[in-house]
């Protein structure tokens, strides 16, 4: 008899900024490591002999709770990815909950009938991972595995073993990020001890239990955000207006606003990139702006955020990180590893956000009006 732990990785990018992150390579984010540490103390005294995941980041990092401590190698295999979400990879859930709605709800409904444009159905990801379980455990009788993979592939790998039709696909639940399974497999036969079981995590590291969807059993929506240039000639005005609410309520009334520089710093932005000024949507209503640079600390392959703003209403909804969420899928195909961005350091609020996503100090704006401390968030692969 084989032992598999078959377990999802910890919290992600995409799982943060509600992108859709199949096969695109995420990292893992500052709660997502504050997990594994939680992971890695639920595994301390289980016997492992050989941990494996998919050949993706966040999976590879994930399983650093389990075969580090252990001094294990780690074995990566791709049939242990996520579903391939195809034309669907790296854009917002609210663009196509927007765009696609049917298809949207189709994917939600867990129907048999949705399939991936340009990737793969949920049959033959959840086929792709019983098989890849399969083949491991049958080649390791008496062994004990650690096998990391992704929230819907387990789900549907998990279907699959307890021969639900795809009409029932439908009652499997969600797992939460760093959940595990145990699964025994005799001869080419599975059965599962327990499943999706995230009894490590305190309330205040989880993903899904701080979701709206997932605390109303499926019958609320959350607010996923999709995004658009800014038009520059009906809607400058608008952008005027946010930036003199954003300064004044952060420098107080005293402090001379400077409209016109900033106006000219918004259009050389939009002329660097349609992007340079993006409006976020919550379906057909403004709910926040950024302002993205490609131009200032490029020599340092950072990107630098200029403005980030939400509308009033939209303020203590959690959606500010989805606005982050956006700049980073931006600037990351530009070859940028690193965020930039400026805080005035009696901005307590912004800071302490901008902190909890990872960002720290790096130093201080020289000659400006006002005191700034500049801010970066690193993004890269490669720590």
């Amino acid at each position: 008899m084989t032992t598999i732990y078959l377990i999802r990785h910890a919290e992600a990018e995409g799982n943060l900024y509600r992108r859709i992150h199949g096969w695109y390579d995420a990292l893992i984010t500052p709660n997502g490591y504050r997990q594994m540490a939680a992971l890695e103390e639920r595994f301390r005294d289980i016997p492992v002999d050989e941990v494996f995941s998919s050949d993706l980041h966040r999976t590879m990092t994930t399983a650093r709770a389990v075969y580090q401590p252990k001094g294990l190698p780690l074995h990566t295999d791709p049939r242990l990815r996520e579903l391939n979400f195809g034309d669907w990879e790296d854009r917002p859930w609210g663009e196509v909950y927007h765009f696609q709605g049917e298809q949207m709800a189709l994917f939600n409904a867990t129907s048999p009938l949705w399939r991936a444009p340009g990737g793969e159905d949920l049959a033959q990801a959840g086929e792709r991972l019983y098989g890849a379980l399969l083949e491991l455990g049958r080649a390791r009788p008496g062994k004990t595995l650690a096998v990391f993979s992704h929230g819907t592939a387990i789900r549907q790998a998990l279907a699959k073993i307890k021969g639900l039709s795809p009409e029932d696909w439908h009652t499997m639940g969600h797992s939460e990020n760093t959940a595990v399974s145990r699964l025994t497999l005799e001869g080419d036969t599975f059965a599962i001890d327990f499943e999706g079981d995230a009894s490590h995590l305190p309330q205040e590291l989880t993903t899904l239990g701080k979701q709206m969807w997932w605390k109303k059993g499926g019958k609320a929506r959350d607010v996923n955000l999709w995004y658009r240039p800014l038009d520059r000639e009906k809607e400058e005005a608008l952008y005027l207006r946010a930036r003199q609410e954003a300064w004044t309520s952060t420098h107080g009334p005293d402090v001379p606003f400077d409209g016109e520089g900033f106006l000219r710093d918004a259009r050389l932005h939009l002329d660097q990139s349609p992007w340079g000024v993006t409006a976020a949507m919550a379906d057909h209503e403004i709910a926040g702006l950024i302002q993205l640079d490609t131009g200032r600390y490029s020599q340092d392959g950072a990107g630098y955020i200029p403005f980030i703003y939400l509308m009033p209403q939209r303020r203590g909804q959690g959606l500010a990180v989805q606005l982050l969420g956006h700049a980073v899928s931006f600037f990351r195909p530009l070859g940028r590893d690193k965020l930039r961005l400026r805080c005035a350091p009696y901005n307590t609020v912004a800071r302490h956000f901008y902190e909890k996503c990872g960002f720290v100090k790096i130093g201080q704006e020289q000659g400006s009006r006002v005191p700034l401390d500049i801010m970066e968030l690193y993004m890269g692969y490669d720590r």
